[in-house]
């Protein structure tokens, strides 16, 4: 019996490999301790950017004026809900897309769960490059140089496409490749399921992450003014 245990830095060197290898094994090894190990460096990385005031400037300017006092505090709990965001955001990285491209191709959910592993790794990765570009550079996440809001902040002002551009990255597009690599080299199901599935997917998170992102700061705009 072929058994597969997840090499997550030798799978993205040698990709094709390592996806043929995951498609021929007949027992997938739980990858319990990495998916752990990933979730402590996500919390660790989003509490992180709380304490540097990340993500955090609307809400603190409208506490201080109301309450100096309470900056401290504010800056807790606001650390607080970034963990808890972190493992949501874990938990919906790895099994949203899983049963959905296991409904679409019916490849084993343990191998999908492999290919989401990966998928964020890569979305960690460039949240950690974005972090200097936030504190030294004062960018936020939607006009950062590795994303394509930049470019769009310089032919349009409308900020949902701002958002929505801001949200597709070079990463992002690396994430669909390996994806559509990984689904049509593992599933018998026709080419163009696989390719409607993955971009459909997200291109549908593109789209709420640029409605909340739209929303959200209309929001507090609105409560400190």
């Amino acid at each position: 019996m072929m058994i597969y245990s997840l090499q997550l830095f030798r799978l993205l060197f040698a990709v094709d490999d390592h996806i043929f290898r995951i498609g021929k094994a007949e027992e997938i090894k739980r990858p319990w301790k990495l998916i752990a190990v990933l979730s402590l460096v996500t919390v660790a990385i989003y509490v992180w950017m709380a304490m540097l005031g990340i993500g955090s400037a609307s809400l603190s300017s409208g506490v201080a004026l109301a309450n100096p006092s309470a900056y401290e505090l504010n800056k807790l709990w606001f650390s607080v809900g970034r963990a808890i965001y972190s493992l949501v955001f874990v938990a919906f990285i790895l099994l949203v897309p899983s049963l959905l491209f296991y409904w679409v191709t019916k490849v084993p959910f343990k191998k999908l769960l492999l290919m989401q592993i990966v998928v964020l790794f890569v979305l960690l990765v460039e949240r950690l490059l974005w972090i200097p570009l936030s504190v030294y550079a004062d960018l936020a996440w939607y006009v950062s140089p590795l994303s394509f809001g930049i470019i769009a902040s310089y032919v349009t002002d409308i900020p949902f496409l701002i958002y929505l551009l801001g949200s597709i990255s070079l990463f992002q597009l690396w994430i669909i490749g390996f994806q559509l690599r990984f689904l049509t080299k593992l599933s018998s199901v026709h080419q163009a399921w696989v390719w409607s599935a993955v971009i459909l997917f997200q291109l549908v998170v593109w789209t709420v992450t640029a409605v909340v992102t739209h929303t959200d700061v209309h929001l507090l705009n609105r409560w400190f003014e």
